[in-house]
């Protein structure tokens, strides 16, 4: 086969993937009805917010001699404040997210895609502007960039484990981080601590399979991670139970406990709970001037 037709086979097969996760992504999206945005305060802008009494310094060119001639005093007609805010995404595509162990088939990786890429939409949609952290996909508006997330996020898995991409991040922008953060810890406060001295804040979405949430595992077991660079046999497996549970809720504290030093947000989540419930979630979060 021919280095053309190889690479048109990879494109059509990377292109019939695109369908799918925007369809599921904007129906998730149409679930959450679009409020204010949290943006009402006087400013540029072309939406009409109110109308106030004339202030001294205020120009004559300001007063709305329409709204004035109903009554004996004049008023100043004031626009709603749209500066568009900058929000990064980081969604871990190592191999660990693609686990399951869900009848649907539905991996860590497929909910962090769909939530993420939702997000998006509803906040581009608002007139916000999205793009991916590092420098891949800086962020922008407009339909058109949310064809390019859906692209990118339907990238190949990397490593075994994720570590969080902190280059390029716009100060005092917002950032959205998903990832089931099992990989190294100091990593991850390293990403973060760089992204809180840069004046970003934002939120940690940590992505479970129901089966890490409770490990229901019995008898001989072979653990192995997606990538297989950790191996673990053991005859009875219940007898990990305590320890791996003491240990997951031990990395969970870690998280939320960095978050908070950080002026992040955290919340867990498994793919087994509703989509819905974490995209007005994860929205309320971001729309919050932490």
């Amino acid at each position: 086969m021919s280095d053309t037709a190889r690479l048109r086979t990879r494109a059509e097969t990377e292109a019939a993937r695109l369908p799918p996760l925007l369809a599921e992504a904007e129906h998730l999206a149409g679930t959450v009805l679009l409020g204010e945005h949290g943006r009402r305060r006087s400013g540029l802008g072309d939406d009409f917010w109110q109308y106030r009494p004339v202030q001294p310094g205020d120009s004559l060119r300001m007063i709305d001699w329409r709204r004035s001639a109903r009554s004996d005093a004049q008023f100043v007609r004031q626009r709603e404040w749209q500066v568009a805010q900058s929000v990064m995404l980081w969604v871990d595509r190592s191999a660990s997210m693609d686990f399951t162990s869900l009848k649907t088939g539905v991996t860590k990786g497929d909910r962090a895609r769909t939530l993420a890429l939702a997000v998006a939409i509803l906040l581009i949609r608002a007139g916000e502007r999205v793009g991916l952290t590092g420098t891949a996909l800086p962020p922008r508006r407009g339909e058109g960039q949310i064809l390019r997330l859906t692209d990118m996020l339907l990238g190949p898995s990397g490593e075994d484990f994720g570590t969080p991409e902190a280059r390029a991040m716009i100060p005092h922008a917002r950032a959205l981080f998903v990832s089931d953060f099992l990989g190294d810890f100091d990593a991850i406060e390293a990403a973060l601590f760089k992204a809180a001295d840069r004046g970003i804040r934002g939120v940690l979405l940590q992505i479970l399979d129901p089966a890490e949430e409770s490990f229901p595992f019995h008898g001989r077991a072979l653990f192995e991670s997606m990538g297989a660079s950790v191996t673990h046999e053991t005859r009875k497996a219940s007898d990990l139970r305590d320890r791996y549970l003491g240990r997951l809720a031990e990395r969970r504290a870690r998280l939320r406990a960095l978050a908070a030093t950080t002026g992040w947000q955290f919340a867990p989540h498994d793919t087994a709970q509703s989509a819905q419930a974490a995209l007005l979630w994860l929205y309320r979060a971001l729309e919050r001037r932490t």
